[in-house]
C-alpha cells in the first residue's frame, strides 16, 4: 500500500525478515536501521530511545489538571458523539487529545472495548506524550504536526503492537495554534485508506466550531481573506501560516512577528516590514486591507520567507481540500477548506515599527501585493521558487489599537514585578515606582508618603502628615513641591479622596476639577500650563495606608481614561506592597539598631592607660553583631576588646550583648588574653547547646580579640579567636599587623588559644576593627590592608583623627556587614610614679616596709593617703609573709589613684570572711576592704598579686 506522503509500507508481520517488526527488532538490539522503516518512525524510535522509555513498560502518567470544558473539549464533543454513531458496533475507538497529549475525550464502537483498558485509561486525564508513551498516533502526530499513520510494529511500546492508529492536529484557525489531537484507534486487521478523509473531515469541523468561538466579525473578515486569496494569489500556499513556513520558529520570534503584525493592523494601511529573526533569517510582513461581504474592514497581515534555492525548497504539507466521500450521517462536519495558520501569542517586549523595523514600499496589482524592495519576489530570477507565504493576523484597525494597548499594559504591569522592590529601601522603592510609570503611563507622577512610614512605623494619620517624597517626570522644571516638604491636601482633592474611598481617582481634565483648582489656586495655576490629567492613588498595603500617587499626563494630548486609572490602581497596589516589604524591615531593622546600641559602651571609662577612639557603623542591609570594649584593669592595665557574631539580626545583636558582658565579667577577673578566651568558647558553645533552635547542632558563632595593655611595662598581650589581626601604628609612622596566633572562632570547642606578647612604646597605637572594615565582594583582601596601612600611617593624627580617615578612606561606600573599629594610643606610667620593694619572707621587715612606703607616699605629696596605705601594705605584707611563699614584692602605683600591689610565689587565694568575736585573726583582708575603694587578686604564671586601690582627694 502507499501512504498518503508517498511512503511505500509493507504491512503484516516481516515473515521475511524485512519491514517494521524486524526493524524494530533491530533498532531495540542497537544495530544499525537503513530500510523496512519510515523516516518519521525511525525519528520517533531514536528519540525514544534517547529518552531512556522501555518498550515494556505499561503505566503512562495521568493528569488531573486539565480543564473539561475547554475550548477543544466543547468544540469536539457533537463531532465526536457522530463520529461514535458512525461507528458503532466496531471495534473503533475515538480519542481527543490536548497540545500537550493528554487525552480529554474518548468514545468507543463498542462499549466493551473500554473494559479492556486499564482502569486508568477508562477516564480523561491519561497522557499518551511521545516522551512518556513512546511511538503512537497521538505522540507523533504533535511532533511532525501533520496527519499521521502508526501501524503495528511502528509503534514502540509492546503493547500497541495489535493495534493501528491515524491522528491529526486540530489547529485554531484564528490563533495558529495546535489545539489537540484527532485519533483513530482500531485492530490492525480494521485497516482501511477512507479513514484519511474521514479523520480530515472530522477535524475540520471541530476547527469550524473553534472558529466558531471567536467574534463573527472576526470569522467574516478571514473569510474575505481566503476568498481573496483563491482570486488572485495563484501562489498563495493555503492552510501555511508561520510556524510551517518557518519550522521550529523560536517562541520569541513568533512573539515579535505577532507584536509586528497588530503594531501594522492598528495602523490600518498598506504597509511592508522587514523583521529579522534571532537565526539571521528575515521575514518581511505586509499589512493589505480587506473587508467582509458585510462590509466589515480590516487588515490582514501576511509573512513572505526569503525563496529557498530549489536543492533546498522549503517543504509544505499536503493539503487535502478535495472533496471526499463521507457517510450520510457524517454530512454536517463538511465545510471549506482548513483557514491558514494564524499567531496571536504576546510578545514580550513593546516593539515599534517606526522604530524597529525598515518599512517597505508596496504597490497593489490585479494579482494582489508585489513587494519592491530589494531581493524579494519582484527581483527574484524567472526560475528562483516564489516566497513562501502565509497569514499572521486578521483584525480591525481599532481592534488592533486596543490589543495593542492591552499588551504594552499587560507587559508593563510584568515589568513592574521585576523593576519595583528590588531593595528594601522606602524612599527607593517609591522611586522605582515613578521611573516604572515614566513615560509609559504618565508623564509625571509624585509619591508622598507619611513621616511615620518613612520611619517604618505605622501613620495614626495617613493624610496629615504627608512628606514629599519623589518627584520624578519626563521633566524637572515643573512646578511641583520639592521632595522633603511637607504636602497639605485639602477634603475635596481628589489625593484625599482616594485615601478616603481607597479607590484611584480620575481627573480627566484638571480644568474643570474644582477640588484640585480650590486646593492652591496659584500652585495650580502654575501646573495647569503642564499638566491637564491626573489619575491619584492610594498605597494601600495588607490594610495599612502607606501614603498617595499622583500620576499626572501632560504631553501626550490624550487624557486618561478608565484603562489608565485600572492600571495605575494595579501598578500601586503592586508597589505598595514592596513599600510596606520595606517600611516593615524598616522598622525591624530601626528595633535591632537600637538594641544593638544599647548593649555597646555607652561612654569610656576613665583611665589614663590608653587615648581612646571608636566607630560603630551598621550594614546597610541590616544589623549585625559587632561588637568592642575599653575595660580598666588593675595595676593601671586596661583591656580591649572587639568582636564580631556570626549572622545578622535581633539574634545576633542579643548574642553580642550576653557575648559582651560575659568577656568584660572575665576580663574584670584578670585572666589572662588566653584564658578569656577559653572561657568565651565554653560560654558560646553552652548557648547552642542550649537554644531550642539549634538543637544542640551549633548556630552560634563569634570571633573575638582581646589585648591587654600594662603602662608600667609598655608591653602588650594578646590573643584572637579566629578574628583579624590589629594593625600597630608605631611613634614613627611604621605600620605592621603581629603575627598573632589565629586560634579558633568561638564556639568551635576543644582547640586551645595562645597569647602573644609585644612591646609598644609610648605614642604608638594599637588598631583594632572587624571583618566587616577588610573584606568586601568587589575588592581584594591584601589591596584593602595594603589601603589601611597607608591611611594609618600617620602617627601625629589623634584617634579620632584616626578613625574618621579609617572610615572615609577604608571602608566600603555600601557596607555589606557591620564595622567595628577601635583606636587606642598608648602612654606609658612615669617611672618616678612607681615604687618597688623586694624582700624576703620575714615578719620583722613589715615595719621596714611601712616606713619606707610612708616616706615614698610624703615624696609624692600624698600624705592623706598615707594611713589607710600604711594599714593596707601591713595588712597584705603580713598575709603574704605568713600564707604564702616568698619572696614578696611590694609596689605602690600612683595614677589617678594610689595602688598597692603585694605578690608572691605561692598560688593560695585569699577569701574575704567576716571574723566571730572569739577569732584572734581572719580581719586583715576586712580592714583592707574598708580602707580601699577596690580590691582583689591576679595570677602570673609563677603566684599571685593582691593589689588594693585607694581613691586621692582631688584627683
Amino acid at each position: 500500500m502507499v501512504l498518503p506522503g508517498g511512503e511505500p509500507k509493507p504491512t503484516g508481520p516481516a515473515t521475511d525478515g524485512t519491514g517494521p517488526a524486524r526493524s524494530r527488532e533491530r533498532f531495540l538490539q542497537g544495530e544499525p536501521v537503513e530500510a523496512g522503516v519510515r523516516a518519521s518512525i525511525l525519528n520517533s524510535w531514536q528519540r525514544c530511545g534517547s529518552l531512556g522509555l522501555s518498550p515494556d513498560q505499561d503505566d503512562l502518567p495521568f493528569r488531573d489538571d486539565f480543564d473539561p470544558d475547554g475550548r477543544i473539549v466543547r468544540a469536539a464533543v457533537p463531532v465526536l458523539d457522530r463520529l461514535q454513531s458512525r461507528f458503532a458496533g466496531s471495534a473503533m475507538n475515538i480519542s481527543v487529545a490536548d497540545a500537550n497529549g493528554t487525552v480529554l475525550l474518548r468514545r468507543f464502537g463498542e462499549a466493551s472495548l473500554a473494559r479492556a483498558l486499564p482502569a486508568i485509561q477508562r477516564v480523561p486525564g491519561f497522557v499518551f506524550a511521545e516522551r512518556v508513551a513512546g511511538t503512537n498516533g497521538i505522540g507523533l502526530a504533535l511532533a511532525e504536526r501533520r496527519l499521521i499513520r502508526v501501524y503495528g510494529a511502528e509503534h514502540f511500546a509492546e503493547r500497541s503492537q495489535g493495534s493501528a492508529c491515524r491522528a491529526l492536529p486540530v489547529r485554531d484557525p484564528l490563533s495558529g495554534r495546535i489545539e489537540g489531537v484527532l485519533c483513530f484507534g482500531y485492530p490492525r486487521s480494521a485497516e482501511d485508506p477512507a479513514l484519511d478523509a474521514v479523520i480530515r473531515k472530522a477535524a475540520k469541523a471541530i476547527e469550524r466550531r473553534l472558529l466558531g468561538q471567536s467574534s463573527a466579525r472576526g470569522r467574516a473578515l478571514l473569510r474575505a481573506y481566503l476568498d481573496a486569496g483563491a482570486r488572485t494569489a495563484a501562489g498563495l500556499h493555503r492552510g501555511v501560516g508561520v510556524d510551517e513556513l518557518a519550522r521550529e520558529l523560536h517562541p520569541r520570534d513568533r512573539s515579535v512577528l505577532v507584536g509586528t503584525a497588530t503594531e501594522l493592523i492598528s495602523r490600518g494601511d498598506r504597509a511592508a516590514v522587514d523583521v529579522h529573526l534571532s537565526d539571521g533569517r528575515r521575514v518581511t510582513l505586509v499589512s493589505r486591507p480587506v473587508t467582509s461581504a458585510a462590509g466589515v474592514a480590516g487588515i490582514a497581515i501576511e509573512a513572505f520567507l526569503p525563496a529557498l534555492s530549489r536543492a533546498k525548497s522549503l517543504a509544505v504539507p499536503r493539503q487535502a481540500d478535495e472533496p471526499l466521500g463521507l457517510p450520510a450521517d457524517l454530512a454536517d462536519i463538511r465545510g471549506g477548506p482548513l483557514p491558514v495558520t494564524v499567531h496571536a501569542a504576546p510578545a514580550p517586549e513593546p516593539r515599534s515599527v517606526t522604530a524597529s523595523s525598515r518599512l517597505l514600499p508596496v504597490a497593489e496589482s490585479g494579482q494582489g501585493l508585489t513587494i519592491t524592495d530589494s531581493g524579494d519576489a519582484t527581483d527574484r530570477p524567472p526560475d528562483s521558487p516564489p516566497p513562501a507565504r502565509g497569514l499572521v493576523l486578521v483584525g480591525e484597525p481599532h481592534v488592533g489599537t486596543y490589543a495593542l494597548a492591552a499588551r504594552r499594559r499587560l507587559e508593563l504591569l510584568s515589568e513592574t514585578s521585576t523593576r519595583i522592590g528590588t531593595t528594601l529601601d522606602i524612599r527607593r522603592t517609591a522611586e522605582e515606582l515613578a521611573e516604572t510609570a515614566v513615560p509609559r503611563l504618565a508623564d509625571f507622577v509624585t509619591i508622598d508618603l507619611p513621616e511615620a512610614v518613612l520611619r517604618g512605623e505605622e501613620a495614626a494619620d495617613p493624610g496629615g502628615d504627608l512628606r514629599r517624597t519623589v518627584v520624578h517626570g519626563i521633566r524637572d522644571d515643573l512646578p511641583f513641591k520639592p521632595v522633603g516638604k511637607r504636602v497639605d491636601y485639602g477634603p475635596t482633592t481628589p489625593h484625599l479622596r482616594c485615601l478616603t474611598s481607597g479607590q484611584a481617582m480620575l481627573e480627566p481634565d484638571l480644568k474643570t476639577a474644582a477640588g484640585w483648582l480650590a486646593q492652591d489656586p496659584e500652585h495650580t495655576e502654575q501646573l495647569l500650563s503642564h499638566v491637564h490629567s491626573l489619575i491619584a492613588v492610594p498605597l494601600v498595603a495588607r490594610g495599612v495606608v502607606l501614603g498617595i500617587a499622583g500620576f499626572y499626563r501632560g504631553q501626550d494630548p490624550a487624557p486618561f481614561d478608565d484603562d489608565d486609572r485600572s492600571l495605575a490602581q494595579e501598578l500601586a497596589t503592586r508597589a505598595a506592597l514592596s513599600i510596606d516589604n520595606a517600611r516593615r524591615y524598616t522598622r525591624e531593622r530601626a528595633m535591632v539598631l537600637a538594641l544593638q546600641h544599647s548593649l555597646l559602651p555607652h561612654g569610656l571609662p576613665d583611665q589614663d592607660s590608653v587615648e581612646v577612639a571608636h566607630r560603630y557603623l551598621p550594614a546597610e542591609s541590616d544589623v549585625g553583631g559587632d561588637w568592642y570594649d575599653v575595660v580598666p584593669l588593675s595595676g593601671t592595665r586596661v583591656g580591649l576588646f572587639v568582636g564580631d557574631v556570626v549572622g545578622h539580626g535581633m539574634l545576633s545583636a542579643a548574642t553580642m550583648g550576653r557575648l559582651r558582658t560575659a568577656a568584660r565579667s572575665f576580663a574584670e577577673l584578670d585572666f589572662p588574653p588566653d584564658d578569656v578566651l577559653t572561657h568565651l568558647d565554653n560560654l558560646v558553645g553552652r548557648l547552642d547547646r542550649e537554644d531550642p533552635v539549634s538543637d544542640g547542632g551549633g548556630i552560634i558563632g563569634a570571633t573575638c580579640l582581646y589585648a591587654i595593655y600594662d603602662p608600667t611595662t609598655q608591653q602588650c598581650s594578646m590573643a584572637r579567636a579566629g578574628h583579624p589581626p590589629p594593625a600597630v601604628v608605631h611613634p614613627d609612622g611604621a605600620v605592621s599587623f603581629p603575627d598573632l596566633p589565629a586560634g579558633p572562632p568561638l564556639g568551635l570547642g576543644g582547640l586551645p588559644f595562645e597569647s602573644a606578647e609585644i612591646h609598644l612604646p609610648e605614642g604608638s597605637q594599637l588598631v583594632l576593627y572587624t571583618d566587616g572594615l577588610i573584606e568586601d565582594r568587589q575588592r581584594d583582601v591584601d589591596m584593602v590592608l595594603d589601603q589601611l596601612r597607608g591611611t594609618l600611617a600617620h602617627p601625629e593624627r589623634t584617634p579620632e583623627e584616626a578613625c574618621q580617615a579609617v572610615l572615609d578612606t577604608v571602608a566600603p561606600a555600601h557596607p555589606c556587614d557591620d564595622i567595628a573599629l577601635l583606636v587606642a594610643r598608648t602612654h606609658a606610667l612615669d617611672p618616678d610614679r612607681i615604687a618597688t620593694w623586694d624582700l624576703p619572707a620575714d615578719p620583722a621587715l613589715v615595719s621596714e616596709v611601712r616606713a619606707s612606703a610612708v616616706r615614698q607616699l610624703a615624696d609624692w605629696g600624698l600624705d592623706e593617703a598615707a594611713f589607710a596605705a600604711e594599714l593596707m601594705l601591713s595588712e597584705l605584707v603580713t598575709n603574704a609573709i605568713r600564707h604564702g611563699a616568698g619572696p614578696v614584692r611590694v609596689r605602690l602605683l600612683h595614677g589617678r589613684t594610689l595602688i598597692c600591689e603585694v605578690s608572691d610565689t605561692s598560688n593560695t587565694a585569699p577569701h574575704l570572711r567576716r571574723a566571730a568575736g572569739t577569732d584572734e585573726g581572719g580581719r586583715g583582708l576586712f580592714l583592707v576592704a574598708q580602707l580601699s575603694r577596690s580590691w582583689g587578686t591576679r595570677y602570673l604564671p609563677q603566684g599571685k598579686v593582691i593589689w588594693a586601690e585607694c581613691g586621692l582627694a582631688g584627683v
